[in-house]
């Protein structure tokens, strides 16, 4: 079956600038619900997409939003929520909404409006009984997105997400910038870090494949990497070499807890540095991508050498406007 017109829960972000993009480049008809229209106006310009002033959290407009889809991808995630998380959950009200009670509300809508095609994107070491709230919420998200029989469902879980314009490693490259040395917490954590490209080719190649439904796939390069060398990586690329301190727990939690209490967004929270006890690599090493997902395992270098140095030639939407004979 070949999906017409498919509504793409948080398609203004990160990875779903890139899943719309290829969706477009095959012709389908795209809908992206936004609250915040003026953040994704590059969107508003691909043909066949139509963005929808939306709260994706509210029942009534999620349903409006399903007529006439055929299939849903959801690509809501967040890494900050309520610390500690309260009494209620062991996660708190944030990565509630945004991981769990989206994905029932989803489903619901997914079976009231007769979609049967649902993506849903996880993370790797998502667990309800992992070590952090980021990590426990995402599992019960899993659970939810994967709780319908009327349903094909399908679960990505990748690895950290590196491209022009992730917010890890152009992070660290922008502190590297500005700070004589840089101190991290769970120094060697370890990771396999995958190119949004890929990631976004894996979810779109798969939903008109039959052979991924009921399915659970992990996203991951090929080369495993420690935090410490990923923040080494990231400040030598940007032509600022650092140093990489790693800091005991307790001093690393210190650190955290002062970004917490910081106007914005925090660079580092302690729910992340608890997410860094589980290792976010492929469960099977050497790693290989399914062949039904039709991706190539992308190396970090040197695409990601070339946009933290500033000299990246791509575009989200180049593949598009390549095609498109402009």
């Amino acid at each position: 079956m070949k999906h017409q017109r498919i509504l793409v829960v948080g398609g203004g972000g990160f990875i779903g600038h890139y899943v719309v993009d290829r969706l477009v480049a095959r012709g389908a008809s795209v809908v992206v619900p936004t609250r915040r229209r003026d953040r994704i106006k590059s969107l508003i310009v691909l043909p066949t997409v139509e963005v929808i002033d939306a709260d994706v959290h509210n029942p009534v407009a999620l349903g409006r939003l399903m007529a006439g889809c055929d299939a849903v991808i959801n690509l809501v995630g967040i890494l900050h929520g309520n610390y500690p998380p309260g009494p209620s959950t062991s996660y708190g009200s944030k990565f509630m909404q945004a991981h769990v009670e989206l994905a029932r509300r989803i489903v619901a809508a997914c079976e009231r409006h007769g979609a049967r095609r649902l993506l849903h994107v996880s993370a790797l070491g998502a667990d309800p009984k992992g070590p952090s709230m980021y990590l426990r919420s995402k599992g019960d998200g899993e659970r939810a997105a994967q709780s319908s029989h009327q349903l094909e469902t399908t679960v990505f879980r990748p690895s950290v997400v590196f491209g022009r314009e992730d917010r890890f490693l152009n992070l660290f490259a922008h502190m590297a910038r500005w700070l004589p040395l840089l101190a991290v917490g769970r120094p060697e954590a370890r990771f396999q870090p995958v190119w949004v490209g890929d990631v976004a080719s894996a979810i779109v190649n798969a939903l008109d494949s039959a052979e991924t439904y009921g399915r659970t796939y992990e996203l991951c390069g090929p080369r495993t990497y420690t935090l410490r060398e990923l923040v080494q990586f990231a400040a030598r690329a940007s032509g600022h070499p650092r140093p990489v301190v790693g800091l005991p727990d307790a001093a690393a939690r210190f650190m955290a807890w002062v970004f917490e209490h910081m106007p914005g967004e925090p660079i580092m929270s302690r729910d992340n540095l608890d997410s860094l006890k589980v290792d976010s690599i492929a469960s099977r090493q050497p790693y290989w991508p399914a062949p039904e997902l039709g991706i190539r395992s992308t190396p970090l270098e040197p695409e990601a050498i070339l946009y933290l140095a500033g000299l990246h030639p791509r575009t989200r939407f180049g593949g598009f406007r390549t095609r498109a004979g402009r």
